[in-house]
């Protein structure tokens, strides 16, 4: 991302924190590249903390690592505004201070990071939620094929379950970006993850024919109701597909399926990269096809499929027990 930061970003007024917040925000956005959902992220956690030091008249400029570490404490124990927060919502927003802090120390010669020594919470391991085979035949089933709405909810899963895409990354799929692989078998699938990084997925017979009846049965009925758009997959209203509205689609589908109201996108990419590594993938060969920029990420996957394992042993084996 290049240029002048969004327009989101707000201009330089408000308080102190509040311009200080914004040039870090600007940072991320034009120098790092991040996404626009990291920002509005990071924007709301560094709201929490400039409210947080606003109510002990503490500035911005002015913080010690007490202040972070009370900070921290008032997230773990919670107030009577605000509810106590997990280990994992704690660490996220002390991330989001750390680098406030750290980037405006940097702002200034001699400048102290006074959050440098506070330490993230340890959080204990949660092992993702995957469905099993037959639970994705029947969310896929779920799908009213007669429909082009169905025909557009099927696309939609079976990109997120034949790629192990973001959600993100699916809704913002243009139709060039699936045209070589709906042509050639052997091609893949453009993907544009986390800090703009390119990947291609190879796309499954099933995905691919999913698509292919959505481009040619189901997508000219929707792209006359709305201006011209590339967009993949389209609302009714003839525009992109949003991530609010592709979450609702599997949340509705689950439902028709009675997997319940559980599932989420996020779960059909761990299922992905579960079926993956119980298939015998190479947990490196995962990482590349779900754009993790470190193996230790993907690793989260080999406890779920040595739990499995456990499980049939203690099923199956007469010597379990």
């Amino acid at each position: 991302m290049n240029g002048a930061p969004p327009a989101s970003l707000g201009t330089a007024t408000g308080t102190p924190a509040d311009r200080a917040i914004r040039g870090y925000l600007a940072h991320l956005a034009v120098e790092r590249g991040s996404s626009a959902n990291t920002i509005a992220a990071y924007r709301r956690d560094l709201q929490r903390y400039a409210e947080f030091l606003a109510g002990r008249r503490i500035a911005l400029d002015e913080v010690a690592a007490a202040d972070v570490a009370a900070f921290q404490r008032s997230l773990t124990e919670g107030d009577e505004a605000h509810q106590p927060l997990a280990a994992s919502s704690v660490a996220r927003m002390l991330v989001a201070v750390r680098g406030l802090h750290r980037f405006m120390a940097g702002e200034q010669p001699g400048g102290v990071d006074p959050a440098a020594s506070i330490s993230l919470p340890k959080q204990g391991i949660r092992l993702p939620k995957a469905l099993t085979i037959d639970q994705v035949q029947a969310l896929l089933g779920a799908c009213d094929l007669t429909t082009t709405s169905g025909l557009r909810d099927r696309a939609l899963l079976e990109l997120l379950y034949g790629t192990g895409a973001r959600v993100s990354e699916v809704c913002d799929l243009d139709v060039d970006d699936v045209a070589n692989a709906l042509a050639d078998e052997n091609a893949g699938v453009r993907l544009i993850g986390k800090g703009d990084k390119e990947r291609l997925v190879p796309l499954g017979s099933f995905a691919r024919a999913a698509v292919d009846a959505w481009l040619v049965r189901g997508r000219p009925d929707w792209s006359i109701k709305g201006p011209a758009t590339p967009a993949l997959l389209l609302n009714s209203r003839g525009a992109r597909l949003g991530r609010q509205s592709a979450w609702s689609i599997l949340q509705e589908t689950a439902e028709r399926a009675g997997l319940g109201s559980h599932v989420s996108p996020h779960s059909l990419r761990h299922s992905y990269a579960t079926h993956l590594l119980q298939g015998g993938a190479d947990v490196r060969v995962v990482q590349e096809l779900l754009g993790h920029a470190s193996v230790t990420t993907t690793q989260i996957y080999t406890l779920v499929t040595v739990d499995h394992l456990r499980e049939v042993y203690l099923t199956a084996h007469p010597r379990a027990y």
